[in-house]
């Protein structure tokens, strides 16, 4: 039981709903807890299997709870990705937090191996064992305990044990952030859990983040905005655009009343909360060409992906949507919805990765932000929304 390193008996704590953070929904699997961050009722109405792999990562999704332990081991069964003629990918990690600063990160080794073909569109998924992520050497106190589980890894939490009893973190008071967008929102290619640059956005204005960022999607799918209007927040975001092109998912016809749909469902249930709409960052291969966009495999071998535009710049003008169309677009429509709604707010996604910052920080693979961007878009966010900006605290 592990016990070389400590004089006091393991207790195994039941993992239950209340000692998890940022989930809309937990599914008991044969193994134990599966966190999701979209509620079983939307993951019905879509077979999407990127979505279905998305919502089942837990980006943002902490287990927090109040303990004096000095050793936490978290049981897990991850499910590690593996690409087809790619590098290995790292183990996703796992942050702990004693009591709001960072305290230590691990990972959990075996764990189940989805083999993903890009070429030939397929995907097998593969067995594996339970692994454990282990903290030990935590203070003597009573303190708030937070594990960030790994923001790219679906894990299904297993068992809990601490070497003092454990309780549901209380209500700190701190005021929720529910956040929806792509994969950029999801974490990309941040370095860990905690610092996607929602996360640390949240850090820096002092809120808890509830992240419903969703790889491949944000597509203005109906079920998400009924989630979102279904979920309990102080502040909302939502960030729109970038796989609307990659997908070519609709025409500019399409895309204005699907907005407004959008932001009248999440006004249904939060008739006055902040609502922040915020349109694409910075990337120069969609600016003005439409999608779709498509993996280039040339470099795959080298670790590498590109991204391409595959669309027709001439295509704009046949409604095809390009970025600086759906901004010029967003912008028309919030401005037109905020003299009615005085709690609307627009940020042109350029604010947090624009020109600059893309001569300094270019995008890797043309698509995503790089684990440096996540810190810069994370800080450019909380600079402009939680500081000063329509996410202010009252008398701040």
């Amino acid at each position: 039981m592990h016990t070389e390193h400590h004089h006091r008996p393991w207790i195994t704590t039941p993992l239950t709903a209340d000692l998890l953070r940022g989930a809309l929904d937990v599914e008991r699997t044969a193994h134990g807890l599966l966190p999701h961050r979209l509620p079983a009722r939307a993951r019905a109405q879509c077979a999407d299997p990127q979505l279905a792999m998305a919502e089942s990562q837990p980006s943002g999704v902490r287990l927090a709870f109040r303990s004096s332990a000095t050793a936490v081991e978290l049981d897990t069964l991850p499910t590690k990705r593996e690409y087809v003629g790619a590098p290995p990918r790292p183990d996703g990690l796992y942050d702990l937090f004693v009591d709001g600063r960072p305290a230590g990160q691990t990972s959990v080794a075996g764990g189940n191996t989805l083999t993903i073909d890009m070429t030939a569109g397929t995907a097998e998924t593969r067995s594996g064992p339970v692994g454990t992520a282990r903290f030990t050497g935590l203070p003597d106190r009573a303190k708030d305990i937070e594990i960030w589980l790994p923001h790219n890894e679906t894990t299904e939490l297993v068992a809990l044990r601490t070497d003092a009893p454990v309780a549901p973190l209380p209500d700190r008071g701190r005021r929720v952030w529910l956040h929806h967008g792509s994969s950029i929102s999801h974490g990309s290619d941040a370095a860990s859990p905690s610092t996607t640059w929602p996360a640390l956005a949240a850090a820096r204005g002092g809120v808890d983040l509830v992240n419903l960022g969703l790889s491949g999607s944000a597509l203005l799918d109906p079920f998400t905005a009924r989630a979102l209007r279904d979920t309990p927040a102080d502040l909302i975001s939502v960030k729109i655009g970038i796989n609307l092109v990659n997908a070519d998912l609709m025409r500019l016809r399409a895309f204005g009343p699907a907005v407004h749909g959008f932001l009248d469902t999440i006004r249904e249930g939060h008739p006055t909360v902040p609502l922040l709409v915020v349109s694409p960052i910075l990337c120069p291969v969609h600016e003005d060409t439409p999608g779709p966009s498509a993996p280039d495999f040339s470099t795959l071998g080298e670790g590498r992906l590109r991204f391409r535009a595959m669309g027709d710049p001439a295509e704009r003008a046949a409604g095809k949507l390009t970025l600086n169309v759906i901004r010029e677009e967003l912008e028309r429509i919030v401005r037109q919805r905020a003299a009615d709604d005085p709690n609307l707010h627009h940020l042109d996604g350029r604010a947090l990765y624009g020109e600059a910052e893309a001569a300094r920080l270019p995008l890797p693979d043309d698509l995503h932000p790089d684990a440096a961007t996540h810190r810069h878009m994370g800080e450019r966010f909380a600079e402009l929304v939680f500081a000063a900006g329509p996410f202010a605290a009252p008398g701040a």
